[in-house]
């Protein structure tokens, strides 16, 4: 009997200007819903509430962006 494959998520960082980058790409894959949902929660994973300077310098290249996750 087969065994069912767990499902996985991935997170993808989507982009409110398309013009200064691509509408959404995938930055992880092959998560558990867990992990996925604890990225998302982390305050560095959206433009409006990142400090970290690598992020920062991130959103003045990019503009608004965020993470959220998909069913892969």
């Amino acid at each position: 009997m087969a065994r069912k494959r767990a499902t996985r998520y991935e997170i993808i960082r989507m982009y409110a200007d398309s013009e200064r980058a691509p509408v959404e790409r995938t930055i992880k894959t092959g998560l558990t819903l867990a992990q996925a949902q604890r990225h998302c929660r982390d305050r560095e994973t959206s433009s409006r509430t990142c400090t970290e300077p690598a992020n920062v310098a991130h959103t003045e290249a990019y503009g608004t962006w965020f993470d959220g996750y998909s069913e892969e």
